[in-house]
């Protein structure tokens, strides 16, 4: 069977396909639905002329992107995570990456002296702390997990789950303590619930540059996930140093989920649903794993994006909200499949 990319032709064409139509339906979807016609209109050369056309282009297609970009990333991170701890039920939102990530999203956002410096530069600093926070979370579960002498997948999971409990509870009080009548609590929690930001077009194009480096680095580490699942010893039999392994696939994998906190929040679950899907597809192999996971991943949160901004004009639904009516289900169904077997 062709492939590309490690990934078979026939599904990629699909995923392909898929990426496409799903931008377009969130391109119709929001407070104002929009016929195909209209859409298609939009990406005439010639649009642009009338005031709905800048809207389109200035607010509702940087959105669409972003949610496809930020669910991409989750999708990624999830299926290495999953490696890593060799555990299907691992996510970044579970083990306390994303809330770690979100705690130090908000200290940039409610800390005096950071939030004045976050005013001043605001496409360096969030993104920094959030990166900070994810990857001491997942380092401290880790360790914290060494430390106890925890050597099965469920106890790791279980303290990532700690963790979150305890990241969630600090930065609770944060918000708490530091809200004043000067700091607006309104953003914060819009990270907290999960939303999708509309970035700058030149925003964006960081963003999506840093994600695409990104992903070229992690694809480098399918071998070393299909390796280290056969276990540590088995792993560095066949010469893999599975420490220093570990901690680069949690530093990147930190890094994939600090970007994606920083322009959409904690949103859960993405990260433990997609992987299962392309898995159940394609076989658990991690080369094909991390593209088509991170290509679903950004279909689906593209779809939710576009329904959160629908389904209750003018207000929006907080993403996370959707994720976790549909991802709470899927993880009781995958516990429950786990148990029978």
């Amino acid at each position: 069977m062709t492939r590309i990319l490690g990934i078979p032709t026939g599904w990629l064409a699909i995923l392909v396909a898929a990426v496409f139509t799903s931008i377009g339906i969130a391109m119709m979807l929001g407070p104002e639905l929009l016929g195909p016609g209209r859409v298609l209109a939009f990406l005439q050369p010639t649009a642009n002329d009338h005031p709905l056309d800048r809207l389109l282009f200035d607010w509702r297609l940087p959105r669409v992107l972003t949610a496809f970009l930020v669910g991409g990333l989750l999708g990624a991170a999830g299926a290495i995570f999953q490696g890593i701890f060799r555990n299907p039920l691992a996510d970044p939102f579970l083990i306390g990456t994303a809330p770690g990530a979100a705690l130090g999203a908000t200290l940039a956002l409610l800390v005096p002296g950071l939030a004045a410096f976050q005013a001043i530069s605001p496409l360096l600093l969030l993104p920094i702390l959030s990166f900070l926070g994810a990857f001491g979370a997942t380092l401290a579960v880790l360790l914290l997990a060494r430390l106890a002498q925890v050597r099965d997948t469920a106890g790791l999971l279980l303290a990532g789950v700690a963790m979150a409990a305890f990241l969630g509870a600090a930065r609770s009080y944060l918000m708490l303590a530091l809200a004043d009548e000067t700091i607006s609590l309104q953003v914060v929690l819009s990270w907290t619930l999960g939303g999708v930001q509309t970035p700058f077009w030149h925003e964006l194009a960081l963003a999506a540059l840093a994600a695409l480096i990104l992903l070229l680095m992690v694809r480098r580490l399918a071998y070393g996930l299909d390796v280290l699942g056969l276990g540590d010893e088995v792993a560095r039999n066949m010469g893999l140093p599975v420490e220093r392994f570990v901690m680069i696939a949690t530093l990147l994998a930190s890094a994939m989920v600090a970007l994606a906190v920083t322009w959409g929040g904690t949103i859960g679950f993405v990260g433990l649903i997609v992987p299962h899907l392309v898995r159940w597809t394609l076989g658990p192999r991690h080369a094909p794993l991390i593209l088509a996971s991170a290509l679903l991943g950004g279909i689906l949160l593209t779809l939710l994006d576009g329904l959160a901004r629908s389904l209750l004009p003018p207000a929006e639904i907080p993403l996370g909200v959707l994720t976790a009516l549909i991802g709470a289900p899927f993880f009781m169904l995958l516990l429950a499949k786990r148990r029978h077997q």
